[in-house]
């Protein structure tokens, strides 16, 4: 089915791109089969590509799907905002009224903002969420409507493209996951020049996999003859095809226009500039139509008819005498629903337009203004006050420009079009000093400004002043994600407010300032909230006193826990109530919960977590609510509390998957993964981080499920992915904002991973960075996994030569940071007593009752794979002691449960370190995997006799010579067995061999001991 299918050439016969078609045509195949597809068309302008949508709209509604065309509206310089999906919308919503109404059901408030048919959009809460809340909305909107029925969305012309349309356009190609959807864009490739703004888009798309481009070619000179003889209804002469092709150079729509004029008796030898052919074809009409044509091209893509009559100002009979000449030539075509007339090509408008002298420009702009200002009806009401302020821009009016750019400012931001409230505002800002004063005197009042306080005493009626022009533009910066030109703006507002004694509004400037550096990544963002908190210091409470607070207390939280923040957080909370700012107030108890909890008052945190959770889902404060979604279970993890953090979790993701709120997703996917880590549900643990990389919009979340990813490729033994999810992780949280939350879990996987590539040096480097950053209070939780990290890694380098230089001092570091570090509840207890066993392993002091002691502990807990470790090191510590069978009996028990959990979790070091126990031990494992994995590890590796002691000599710590003289070998037979052994471990030298040796146990300690 299709609707509709505009026909806006003249060529009866279609020509090649069979390739093309092809390619669109499997791509129908495949969404068909509920595979979603995605297709950019490229192309100079004229080469084809609306002439290639055709043919395929039309065979694809041959087969029974649903077609949807939107196209990018230019108004001047200008587009508007959403245009192509709200006209898309449109005609699905006409094509399938019912299957719309019910994918759009209980949305329809919010995804009026594209179609305002579904209803009237309401006022929500505007913040950086909510353009991404629109655009989760409609990405499942169309999921939805295509979940029965293959629907093709096609999006015309995205080099006009406005910057939200560009925006949920990128949003939609990275989201879709389900459904029988086609989306195919099309674009001007020889538009888009180095600073274009689509190019961005374009690189952005190429890299996803499921992203499909394609670049339309010109015509060759068969084709070129072919066409022609389409467009002429007979063979055309070889001279003529050689002529037109050699003047086109193969453009679809040049060729076209010189065979018609050919045909027409137009001397196609006229001139040489394609250009002026385009104009040849209007000077041949009447000049009525000539007049009509200019109208036409400077009122942007399409004009409605009762707009041209009243720009026009001619007799209705002339007028449409005028139209039909225009028409007939093939200058100017009907719109689809029959209200309106536009040009059969862009080309031709714009040559049109560009021959306008510039008093005539801006005297057609003004009479399109003013005549859409005599009768508001003549234009559709989405588009109204948005082409209002274009007709009066490019009329070079600014006391009419100004009013009608704020207006329309508005009217973008309630459609959560910042981008273009962003570029409205700063055109306000243009305008402002050459607006006359009682223009500015006269203006609307302050729109949306967060918290700021508007100037003057009564803001609903205070005509806006230009810093409050300013601070509307900073925070529809910060919403857009244009944080360059938002900060350009706070910087400029500071430096006005330096003369004027007004703390408030320059402290709500300086936080503002503070949010765009840590979002550009050039500081934390502390020197900036600490000078607006001096701005405050002893001003009566305000919205913007208790705001203040609550950003240092939640930034505090983050970077430096403790008694500080934690009172910031009372008075935020304390200020919030006073002046009855309620969304400060419960934002500020998520922070004052969450630092509760890690101050040790767990069930009082906990219990305020979970009362700031429902009130804000009561109240539809989403932001709050997705962030207590964020930190209640985090905080249920931090006391060992996984079993009750995961469906907490779950339902914190349909929360902010269902309100658009990408980062707190992203949070809670990471916090999900960390849970079912702990839980020993390694598998959907890591689906959970990856959906923690794939739903983030910032960097932070996504550095998150990297080093998730990192965790569970170490404890797997992929050491190498391991490495290489950890350097992204840390490219994703830099080094401009650092925080313990990042830091901590970073340097512990790096530990961990230099452990096992037997770099013990640079695994000690890394624990003195973190002792030397030190553990903020409330940070335990992320404190014992790195000692215990650090202490494994020393017990293990035991009998490693290299180790032993620093040993002794390594662990007196280790053992202080132990003794200092709080525990707070019986997981990090329990850890506790892990690290002094291991530091013990590390001093050769271990014993089976230190160990028995640990497994207790864990035993008590829900943490599989920690209790498997401990309980292999507690059988190990029994084998050693062993006096009868009652210690070996115990031991092959405790080897048989960590095994089964090794097998299952696939943490192959754990279930190699138990197999080699059991075999030296003489123990029989009943597991069939046991029993495979007791084949020696030499044998299992490939190693021959020989590389097999080359190997415990390289372990050792010996060179070639050395490992010559006692194998009697010459030393260049030597190296040649390190490098085959190299090889065959698939390492890069010969420290890595050591610890892989000394990981699987292939040498007892005696064996590595250089003085034997």
């Amino acid at each position: 089915m299709l609707w509709p299918v505009e026909t806006r050439s003249v060529s009866p016969v279609f020509v090649g791109r069979n390739d093309e078609l092809d390619t669109l045509n499997d791509a129908l195949e495949r969404a068909g089969a509920a595979e979603p597809q995605a297709l950019l068309l490229g192309g100079e302008a004229g080469v084809g590509k609306t002439r290639l949508v055709e043919e395929f709209a039309t065979a694809a509604c041959r087969r029974g799907a649903v077609v949807a065309l939107g196209g990018c509206v230019e108004i001047g310089a200008d587009g508007l905002p959403f245009a192509p999906f709200s006209t898309a919308l449109r005609a699905l919503r006409a094509a399938l009224p019912d299957e719309l109404a019910e994918a759009a059901a209980g949305q329809e408030d919010e995804l009026a903002r594209l179609l305002p048919e579904l209803g009237e959009a309401t006022s929500g809460r505007h913040d950086e969420q909510g353009m991404a809340r629109l655009f989760e909305l409609t990405a499942r909107l169309l999921e939805r409507v295509a979940a029965e029925r293959t629907v093709v969305v096609a999006l015309e012309d995205l080099h006009w493209a406005d910057a939200s349309t560009r925006h949920l356009l990128a949003y939609l190609l990275r989201t879709l996951r389900t459904g029988r959807l086609v989306v195919l864009a099309t674009y001007r490739s020889d538009d888009i020049h180095r600073r274009h703004p689509l190019r961005p888009l374009l690189a952005e798309l190429d890299r996803l996999r499921t992203v499909r481009r394609l670049e339309l070619a010109r015509f060759t000179r068969e084709e070129v003859g072919r066409q022609i003889a389409g467009i002429l209804a007979a063979e055309p002469d070889p001279a003529q095809v050689d002529d037109i092709f050699e003047r086109s150079d193969g453009n679809a729509f040049f060729v076209e226009e010189l065979a018609v004029a050919g045909a027409e008796g137009c001397c196609t030898g006229l001139t040489d500039s394609l250009r002026d052919l385009l104009l040849v074809r209007v000077e041949a009409l009447p000049e009525s139509a000539q007049r009509v044509a200019r109208i036409v091209a400077e009122g942007g893509s399409t004009v409605e008819y009762r707009l041209l009559a009243a720009v026009a100002q001619l007799a209705e009979d002339d007028l449409i005498e005028a139209l039909r000449a225009a028409v007939g030539a093939n200058l100017l075509t009907a719109t689809p629903a029959g209200d309106g007339y536009r040009f059969r090509h862009s080309l031709v408008r714009e040559a049109v337009a560009d021959d306008l002298l510039p008093g005539e420009r801006s005297r057609l702009n003004r009479r399109y203004a003013e005549a859409l200002e005599a009768d508001p009806q003549l234009v559709p009401a989405d588009a109204r006050v948005t082409r209002l302020a274009s007709y009066w821009y490019q009329a070079h009016d600014p006391a009419k420009a100004l009013p009608a750019a704020l207006d329309a400012s508005v009217v973008a931001r309630r459609r959560h079009a910042y981008s273009e409230q962003l570029r409205l505002l700063e055109r306000a800002m243009e305008l402002w000093d050459t607006a006359p004063e009682e223009v500015r005197a006269a203006l609307r009042p302050v729109d949306y400004t967060d918290v700021y306080p508007p100037c003057g005493c009564d803001p609903a009626t205070t005509p806006l002043r230009y810093l409050d022009l300013m601070a509307e533009a900073a925070v529809a910066g910060r919403f857009c994600g244009e944080r360059e030109r938002a900060l350009k703006i706070t910087k400029k507002a500071l430096r006005i407010l330096q003369d004027e004694h007004d703390p408030q509004r320059a402290a709500w400037f300086w936080v503002q300032r503070s949010r765009l550096v840590q979002g550009l990544a050039r500081g934390d963002g502390w020197q900036e909230l600490g000078t607006a908190q001096d701005l405050v210091r002893g001003l009566p409470p305000s919205e913007v006193h208790a705001d203040v607070l609550a950003n240092a207390a939640a930034w505090s939280m983050l970077h430096e826990p403790g008694p500080e923040a934690f009172a910031a957080a009372e008075r935020a909370v304390e200020y919030a109530r006073m002046v009855g700012a309620r969304e400060i107030e419960l934002n500020a108890r998520v922070t004052l919960g969450t630092l509760m909890v890690d101050a040790g008052d767990v069930e009082d945190g906990l219990a305020e977590l979970e009362r700031v959770k429902d009130a804000a889902l009561q109240e539809g404060v989403a932001h709050v609510a997705g962030r207590a979604y964020t930190n209640l279970p985090s905080e249920l993890e931090s006391v060992g509390r996984s079993r009750e953090a995961v469906p907490v979790q779950r339902e914190g993701i349909a929360f902010a998957r269902r309100y658009g709120l990408l980062d707190s997703e992203a949070w809670v996917w990471g916090n999900l993964s960390e849970s079912l880590y702990a839980l020993g549900q390694w598998d959907e643990a890591a689906e959970a981080a990856a959906g923690a990389l794939g739903s983030a919009a910032s960097a932070k979340p996504r550095g998150a499920g990297a080093l998730q990813l990192a965790h569970i490729a170490l404890a797997r033994g992929d050491t190498a992915e391991a490495a290489r999810r950890l350097a992204v992780a840390r490219a994703h949280y830099g080094t401009h904002d650092p925080m313990p939350q990042a830091q901590l879990p970073v340097a512990r996987i790096a530990i961990g991973v230099a452990a096992e590539e037997g770099r013990i040096l640079d695994a000690r480097a890394e624990l003195d960075r973190a002792l030397a950053a030190g553990f903020p209070p409330g940070t335990h939780r992320y404190g014992w996994p790195l000692l215990l990290a650090a202490a494994t890694a020393e017990a293990d380098a035991r009998a490693v030569p290299a180790a032993a230089e620093g040993r002794a001092e390594a662990l007196d570091r280790l053992a202080e940071a132990v003794r200092k570090l709080t525990t707070g509840a019986p997981l990090w207890q329990a850890y506790e007593r892990w690290t002094r066993a291991e530091l013990h392993r590390a001093r050769g002091t271990g014993t089976a009752t230190v160990w028995s002691d640990v497994v207790t502990g864990f035993e008590r807990l829900d943490r599989p794979y920690d209790l498997a470790r401990v309980r292999r090191r507690l059988a190990q510590a029994l084998l050693e002691e062993a006096t009868g069978d009652d210690e070996r009996d115990r031991a092959t028990e405790l080897l048989r449960l960590a095994g089964a959990v090794a097998d299952h979790l696939g943490a192959r070091p754990l279930a190699e370190a138990v197999a080699l126990l059991a075999q030296r031990a003489r123990l029989t494992l009943t597991t069939r995997a046991a029993a495979r994995r007791t084949l020696d590890p030499a044998e299992r590796l490939g190693l021959t006799s020989r590389e097999r002691d080359v190997l415990r000599l390289v372990a050792a710590g010996r060179t070639n010579r050395q490992i010559a003289e006692e194998l009697f070998i010459s030393p260049k037979t030597a190296s040649v067995h390190v490098s085959n052994i190299l090889g065959k471990l698939g390492v890069a030298g010969r420290g890595e061999a050591a610890a892989v040796a000394h990981r699987l146990g292939m040498f007892p300690a005696e064996a590595l001991d250089p003085t034997r």
